[in-house]
This record gives structure tokens, sequence and C-alpha cells, in this order.
């Protein structure tokens, strides 16, 4: 019998495909890419239009052998990497290497591993398109271009082991100028005045609006005083009752970036996670009896599109489970924003009919969270809208009018499915107009207005997505690579620009405005675009950014002086040479080395103190990470003590057993990490740091 050979990139991918084509198909993995440019040199002869040079990645040689062998046993070859830019550039590589003819119909693209996605993919090959190829081959030599060339300035100027990128450069920008608005915003007094009210035993709140016609500002105490007492003695009066129905729709199914950011909202989860987990449910997991099944579609896409099929096998499932009521007389249709790639779909399950429920004893807990999160986003996408009363109350009182807003869900709609998103609704008694209120306090507290927060990781991507920087599938990547660098750190949640960070930003911006500007790499992106479709030479793109690139480098090495680092010096001493050891900011965090390097190579972890005395053994307690990269606490003196605790230690001890009080939980309640008695923060010991 012919044999047909297919070649995707990972052996999951390749088991789950294997099982669904038969026998006739033999299924392997490339391994990812087989050829990429030379890591020990530049690798782009400039003078013959940035023509790259492609060599194969050291230790593939093995599997190149492997498929060039089963190859020449097969009567036909069929390339299925992922269907974007960097799986047309694999396909294509992997082209060159097996010698296929430049138009042979060997390349298959499909959007979710299942049985009829891949029969389908087979009958539609086509020969792999070169524009597509040109665009990935475009980006990767501009990426080594910034890299190879800008890289060695930072290291000379700065120091060793500094990298610039393209993309990364301007995500670093971005978080800069964050900070640089936090540190210098000035924050601004106002008050709140809140009445808390009752009609007939029920209660609610309303705040103050206006006086008369005129909104009401509140700038400081003395003002929020003289208004309580203009209302001394006052009657509350319900003057305007406005109800109104509203819908709130269904978001679209998720793409590659908006699944990112409600994983990191609704989860918790890192970008790099999502992306990890997602590939796993897209590549194919053990169901049972099923086998290796594809649960959802392909993770990289900025198109909130979805096939007919998918919509019609969603309104089938709504239809018997939640009944004529919850579908959509009309298919609601979503539009992309941007330069979306529309022959790509959303990311949706594979089968709507296959519910987290049942997939959910096949699955990791991280796994299920996800796909429950995708299943359930896709399956509301193809619902009818939720019904809400909203409700606006008007109440006088003397000169002054507060308002009292709620709503009611009148239909769920959607949120019968997608309750993640759903917000708290304020319910409010039944009010009349002209009714007269009973006053329980007039409650007027301080504000002051804050600076935007940092990024989080979910608003980076979101804000990368907005500017048009880069593209989804990078932006794991470049989020990872920033704080690796040493630019960016992670505190709590939120990515804060390191002082190294600072320095490599403000040099650039001095010397190389273009790499760090928003509008400009944004505009490189859409150029990229018009060379997938065919309309823009991918060397006139790299030419036009080469030659002012190149004059600012010379530029730069002429007058950019070295810049030296202050390094902050610890307590402790270099057990070889003696030099107090400084800490340094490394790809994995901070840690401590010896000064006198390179001739002194003595380097040793670092731990943030807490100012906690370890229960057992008196030493200090510090911050720890697990392999998994999960913060703890522990005993400076690990190995010789070993106690450690999750919970984050307080300043405070308790008065029964002597040990220290525990933060616990995200309202981050005291208990004591001995006897478990709780404490309220107000009526905790006094501090009693050592």
């Amino acid at each position: 019998m012919p044999k047909v050979l297919v070649i995707v990139e990972s052996p999951a991918k390749a088991r789950a495909i294997s099982k669904m084509l038969g026998r006739k198909y033999v299924v392997k993995a490339s391994m990812g890419h087989v050829r990429d440019l030379p890591r020990s040199q530049f690798g782009i002869d400039v003078e013959q239009g940035f023509s790259p040079k492609y060599i194969t990645i050291r230790g593939k040689g093995n599997v190149i052998k492997d498929l060039k062998d089963a190859a020449k046993k097969t009567d036909r070859v069929l390339l299925g990497p992922d269907p974007d830019r960097e799986g047309e550039a694999i396909a294509w590589h992997l082209q060159q290497i097996l010698n296929l003819p430049d138009d042979a119909p060997c390349r298959i693209e499909f959007h979710e591993i299942t049985k009829p996605a891949l029969e389908q993919a087979v009958k539609q090959s086509h020969p792999i398109n070169r524009d597509r190829v040109n665009s990935q081959q475009a980006r990767r030599v501009l990426d080594r271009v910034v890299g190879y060339k800008l890289s060695p300035l930072l290291w000379h100027k700065i120091r060793r082991g500094l990298s610039a990128g393209r993309v990364q450069s301007v995500a670093v920008r971005l978080i800069c100028d964050r900070e640089q608005e936090i540190r210098e915003f000035q924050p601004r007094e106002y008050w709140i005045i809140t009445a808390h009210l009752q009609s007939g035993r029920k209660p609610f709140e309303a705040k103050l609006l206006s006086r008369g016609k005129e909104k009401i500002d509140l700038e400081d105490e003395s003002a929020a005083r003289n208004v309580l007492n203009g209302l001394q003695g006052a009657s509350y009066l319900v003057v305007k009752i406005i109800s109104r129905q509203r819908k709130r729709r269904p978001q679209a199914p998720f793409t590659t970036s908006t699944l990112q950011q409600e994983a990191a909202g609704v989860l918790n989860f890192p970008v790099r996670k999502t992306m990890q987990i997602a590939q796993q449910l897209y590549e194919g997991l053990d169901m049972g009896k099923e086998g290796a099944v594809g649960l959802i579609t392909y993770m990289r896409t900025d198109s909130p599109q979805i096939s007919e099929q998918a919509r019609q096998a969603a309104r089938d499932f709504i239809l018997d489970t939640y009944g004529p009521d919850y579908v959509p007389s009309l298919p609601p249709v979503y539009k992309s924003t941007g330069r979306a790639q529309e022959a790509h779909e959303a990311i949706r399950p594979t089968l709507a009919e296959r519910s987290p429920d049942k997939v959910k004893s096949f699955l990791s807990r991280d796994q299920h969270r996800l796909y429950k999160l995708i299943w359930e986003r896709f399956i509301a996408s193809q619902m009818n809208p939720a019904v809400m009363d909203a409700t606006t109350v008007d109440i006088q009182a003397g000169e002054y009018l507060f308002r009292a807003s709620g709503s009611v869900v009148r239909f769920p709609g959607f949120l019968k499915v997608y309750k993640e998103k759903e917000a708290t609704e304020t319910v409010l008694p039944e009010l009349h107009e002209g009714e007269l209120l009973t006053l329980v306090d007039l409650d007027p507290a301080q504000h002051f207005t804050q600076p935007s927060p940092r990024y989080t990781e979910a608003a980076l991507v979101k804000m990368l997505e907005e500017k048009g920087i880069g593209r989804p599938s990078t932006y794991a990547t470049i989020i990872e690579t920033i704080q690796s660098r040493g630019y960016v750190v992670k505190q709590e949640k939120n990515l804060a620009p390191t002082e190294l960070g600072f320095i490599v930003d403000d040099l650039l911006k001095d010397y190389f405005p273009q790499i760090v500007d928003v509008k400009f790499t944004a505009s490189m992106e859409e150029k990229l675009d018009e060379v997938e479709e065919g309309g823009t030479a991918w060397q006139s793109i790299v030419e036009e950014f080469y030659q002012p690139f190149e004059e600012n480098l010379e530029h730069a090495e002429r007058v950019i002086e070295n810049i030296s680092l202050a390094e902050e010096q610890s307590e402790e001493k270099c057990p070889k040479c003696g030099r107090y050891l400084t800490i340094k900011q490394g790809r994995y965090g901070k840690f401590l080395a010896c000064p006198g390097f390179p001739e002194c190579r003595h380097t040793k972890p670092y731990y943030e103190r807490t100012g906690v005395s370890c229960p057992r053994c008196g030493g200090m307690i510090v911050e720890r990470r697990s392999r998994q990269g999960r913060r703890f606490y522990g005993c400076s003196n690990y190995p010789d003590c070993d106690f450690s605790t999750w919970d984050e230690p307080s300043p405070h001890n308790c008065p029964d057993c002597g040990n220290f009080l525990v933060y616990t939980g995200r309202e981050r309640r005291l208990f004591c990490s001995n006897c478990n008695k709780k404490f309220e923060e107000e009526t905790a010991p006094d501090e009693n740091r050592t």
C-alpha cells in the first residue's frame, strides 16, 4: 500500500494525528525548526540583498536524517506545521532539506486536530505560500539586525549579557513610561458623601451628586463638613425614578490576546503558562476510549470568526441544553480588529458537546480550568443577550441631590453559561416617587486620585495589541525576555522597570529613537503584513530600516561614554577573597556575586529578608522560590534549619505562643503560624521586628 509521510512540529501532535489518519500515513515530528541563522555570526549578506545564511540547528542532525529516510520510503510528503508565518517557514525549510519541488502541493493546513479537519486538509493540499515565508524571513532578518548589531553596543557601554530587540525594546519603553507617570503623579484629594437610607426596613445607599443642578466637587474635609452641616435636619425624598431595560451582549470567542488577558484575570495564569496549556489542549490529550483528541482549535489567532459548522453545532447544543429562549434568531457576528487573518478561526472547542464536565477526569486541574474558560466563552458567544432592568433614583435632601443606581437580571441569557465576567448587581428596594426615606447615617470618606497602575502581564498584552506591536503569538516570549534580561521585574503581579531597564531605555530613546518608537514599530508590523499579502518585496522593507539604523549605530559608538551601573552592596563578605558581595540582577532574579570578577567568581543566591525571626533557631526568615516559581518563606540557615511556610510572615507575634503571625488569603487575614489563632489587623499585637 502506498505510504504518505506527514511531518508536523511536535511528537504529541504527531501521535494524535497518526491515530486519526490511519495506516496509510506515517506521521513524524520535526521538533520545531530544523534550520535557522547561525548563533556565532551575523548570518546575513547585506551586499546580496540581505540574503540569510541558514544552517542546520545544532542537535537536529538525527531528526533530519530520520525524516530523509522516511521520505525515501514513501510516495508522497505532506508538511503540516502550524497555520501561521512561523509554521510556513518550518514547512519551507523542510521542503528545502527534503528536496521537494518548489511547486509541489505538499503543504496542508488545519486549525483543529480532528479527523474531519485532517481529511479536509489532505484533500486541499497546496504549494507552500512563499509570501508568508518571506514575511517570516523579513521579521527574522530585522530581528537579527537589531539584536546582533545593537546588543554589542550595550555590552561595551553598559555591561555584558544585555540585549536589545525590535519589539522587546518597545515593551520596555511602555513599562518605563508608565513608571515615570507614576513617579510624577500628584495625587488630588477628594471626598465622597454616602447616605445610608431605608425604605421601610430595606437599606440601600445613595451618593451625593449635586447642589441643585450644579455637580458638586468636594476637594477637602472642610468642603465635606460644610455639606454635612447643610444636610442637618434635611428630609430625604424620592423625586425621580428612571427604569429602563438594557441588554448585555456576550463577548466574542477568544483570540490569543483576549485568552491571555482573561486567563490572567480569572485564573491568575501568567501569559507563558496560558500558551503552554493551550498548546497541550490543541495538540491532543488522551480521552480514554476515544484516544488522543485535540480539544481546541489553533491557539495563535487574532480573528474572532468561527466556521459555519461550529456555529450551528453551538446553536444545536444551546437549544438542547438551555431551550429556545437562549438561541438568538440570527447568529451573532463578531468583527475583527486591525489586520486580523480572517482565514483563521477564534479559539474554540473542537466539539461543542464536549463540555468541561465530560473531559474533567482526563485533564489536569489547570488544563480543565483553561478548557472550561474557552468552552464557556465560546458557547456564551452564540447565546442571547442578558436582559437587565436598570434603575436610577434621585433623592432630594434640602438643596442637595443624591443618586442611587441598581439593576436586576430579568433574563440571564449568556450569563447562564459564562459566569466569570458577571458583574455584581446592586439590587434596590421597591421605591416610589414622593416617598419619604429614613436616614440611617451620613458617611463622609476621604479619597485621593490614583495614578495609572503598573502594567500586569495581561494589561501589557492588551496595550501591545492596541498599539499594533508584535503579534499575539510573540507576547509570551516578549514578556519572558524583558524579565530574563533584568530590564523588568515582577512585583506581586505588576511589571516594574529596574534601574538597568531605565538606563537601556534612555539610551535607546536618545540614539535609536525608531527602535523604541511605538508608531514606527506598529507601521513595521503593517509592512510585514503587506509582504504576506504579496504587496511588498521583503528586501525593500529591510533595506529601508537598515540604512538609518547603521548610521545611528556608528554615531552611538563614537559619542556614548561608558555607563557605570551603581551596584548595591550587601553586608556579606566573599568567603574566598573577603570583598563585600554585591547584589546583581540576573536572568532568574537577584543573586549575590563577588565584585572581584573575573579573578573571583564566587556567587550565591540572594533572598529578600522579611525582618521576622525563625521560631525554631532564631535565624532570619527570607523569601524564597520553589522550582515551579511559587513564593514561600524559609529560614536563612537552611539546610541546617528546614523551617518553611507558604504564608507571608507579618511583623506581629502571637501573645499566646510567641510565634509570628502570617497573612493568609486575598483579604490578608492574620493567623498565628503555630496555634492558628485569628486576629484582626487593628487588634494585632504591636510590631516586634528584629
